[in-house]
C-alpha cells in the first residue's frame, strides 16, 4: 500500500518562557522514525476519520473513558513508524508512532512472538479509532525502543483482530496516560512507553520532541525521535514553553491554547486545541477556515480535498501566525502549500499548488478548534513535556525553507 519511507524526529529543548525549562543534561536517546505514503491517498479522508471521532463524543461525565474520546491512529495517505522490538530476544514490529493515542500494541500484521519475557495478564484489550479497532489480550513484555531504551515489563495489547491498518504492525502511543483509560479490563490506566521510560530511571524527565523537517521525495530522510532530553542542533533561536490547555476535549491531548492572524488579521481568537503528530494537515474551526479562504482566494479542489492556488495568488500569500504563549510562529507561503513533487500521492495533478490549511467542520467555541498537524511540526520544532505540563516551540533551519 504504501509507496515511501523517509525518516523523522523527535527531541526536546530547555528554555522557557513563563514554564519550566527541561533540563539540558538529562539522558537522552534519539531514534529514527520512517515516513510512509500511500499511493493516491486522500488525506483529507483520513484526516476526518481521525477529526470526527474526536468532536462528535460525548464528553460530559466522570470518569472520562478511552472510548469516550479516542481518535484515530491510522492516516490512510501518511503514516509514521518505527522498528520496535518486543521480547527476548526480540522480534521488530514496524509501529505507527502517535501522539494522539496512549496504548502500544502489536499483531495487526505480524503475529505477536512469545518469548519467555511474555507474561499474558488474562485482561482483554480493545481500542477503537476513527478508522480501524483492534481487541485482543493485553501483555507485559519487553520493548526495545533502541539499543538505550528498553522497557521491562511494558503493557502492550496483543491484536486477535485488527482492522484499518496496512503495512504496519501497531501502534506505539505516546499521547497522555489518561487516553488509556477503559481499554483494558480491570485496569484503570496503562502506564505508556514514556511513563516507564521515566519511572524505571532510563529518562530523568519524561519529555519526547519533534524534529521533523519538510520532505520532497520518496527518498528523504527527515526526522527522528529524541526521549528524555534536548537536541539543541535541531532548533534555531529560544524555545519557548506555553502550558497545557485545561479546555476539554483538547485538554485530553495535548492541547495548547493559540490564536491565529493572517496578514495582520485575527481569523481565530484565542481558543484551544491540539497539537497531532497522527493529523497530515492544518485543521482550523469553520469561521477560521471561511476567513482564510477569503484572504487567500483559494478554491476547493473536489479531487484532493484541498484548497488550491494559482501561481498568482501563491506569489501573494502572506504568513499564517500561530501565536502560542505570547510568542508568533510565522508560518510562510512555502510552509502553507503542499510540497508540488508530491503532488501525485495525494491525487494531485502535477504543477498545481495546493494548500494544507483545512476545514476542521466545526465553528470555534467548541473546546477543540483546531489541529496542528505534521505539515505545521515540519516547520517548528516540538516538545512534549509530560513532566512539566508543557509544549515547547521553536523555529528550526526549515521553517522559512521554501522547498514546497
Amino acid at each position: 500500500m504504501f509507496k515511501f519511507s523517509a525518516l523523522l524526529s523527535l527531541c526536546l529543548v530547555a528554555l522557557s518562557v513563563s514554564a519550566t525549562p527541561v533540563p539540558v543534561d538529562s539522558p537522552k536517546v534519539t531514534i529514527p522514525i520512517a515516513r510512509r505514503f500511500a499511493a493516491d491517498g486522500n488525506i483529507v479522508a483520513a484526516d476526518r476519520a481521525r477529526i470526527e471521532a474526536i468532536k462528535s463524543k460525548d464528553y460530559s461525565g466522570a470518569p472520562h473513558k478511552r472510548a469516550a474520546y479516542s481518535i484515530a491512529v491510522t492516516n490512510t495517505a501518511v503514516t509514521y513508524t518505527a522498528p520496535i522490538g518486543v521480547g527476548s530476544p526480540a522480534t521488530t514490529y514496524t509501529l505507527l508512532i502517535d501522539t494522539g493515542s496512549s496504548n502500544t500494541w502489536v499483531g495487526a500484521s505480524k503475529a505477536y512472538v512469545k518469548t519467555s519475557t511474555s507474561v499474558d495478564t488474562g485482561d482483554a484489550v480493545a481500542v477503537t479509532y476513527g478508522s480501524g479497532s483492534f481487541s485482543g489480550t493485553e501483555y507485559y513484555d519487553t520493548v526495545t525502543i533502541s539499543s538505550s531504551l528498553v522497557i521491562p515489563n511494558q503493557s502492550i495489547g496483543v491484536a486477535s483482530t485488527a482492522t484499518g491498518f496496512s503495512g504496519v504492525d501497531g501502534i506505539l502511543g505516546i499521547g497522555p496516560t489518561i487516553l488509556t483509560e477503559g481499554t483494558v479490563t480491570g485496569v484503570t490506566e496503562v502506564p505508556t512507553v514514556s511513563d516507564n521510560l521515566y519511572s524505571q530511571g532510563t529518562i530523568t524527565t519524561e519529555v519526547v520532541g519533534v524534529s521533523y523537517a519538510p520532505t520532497t521525495s520518496d527518498a528523504d530522510t527527515n526526522g527522528e525521535l529524541t526521549f528524555g532530553g534536548v537536541d539543541t542542533t535541531k532548533y534555531t533561536g529560544t524555545l519557548a514553553y506555553t502550558p497545557l490547555t485545561t479546555t476539554e476535549p483538547a485538554s485530553y491531548y495535548w492541547g495548547i491554547n493559540q490564536d491565529i492572524t493572517y496578514n495582520g488579521a485575527t481569523i481565530l481568537a484565542t481558543t484551544a486545541g491540539i497539537v497531532d503528530t497522527g493529523t497530515t494537515l492544518v485543521y482550523l474551526a469553520s469561521n477560521a477556515y471561511t476567513k482564510y479562504v477569503s484572504a487567500t482566494g483559494a478554491k476547493l479542489d473536489a479531487t484532493t480535498g484541498l484548497l488550491k492556488v494559482t501561481s498568482a495568488q501563491y506569489a501573494a500569500l502572506k504568513p499564517l501566525d500561530f501565536v502560542i504563549g505570547g510568542v508568533t510562529y510565522a508560518l510562510t507561503a512555502n510552509g502553507q502549500i503542499w510540497p508540488r513533487s508530491l503532488n501525485t500521492y495525494i491525487g494531485g495533478t502535477t504543477g498545481s499548488i495546493y494548500l494544507i490549511v483545512n476545514n476542521l467542520g466545526t465553528p470555534s467555541g467548541e473546546g477543540l478548534d483546531f489541529i496542528n498537524g505534521y505539515t505545521f511540526l515540519e516547520r517548528f520544532y516540538a516538545v512534549f513535556d509530560t513532566t512539566n505540563k508543557q509544549l515547547g516551540f521553536a523555529t528550526t533551519t526549515y521553517t522559512t525553507a521554501t522547498t514546497n
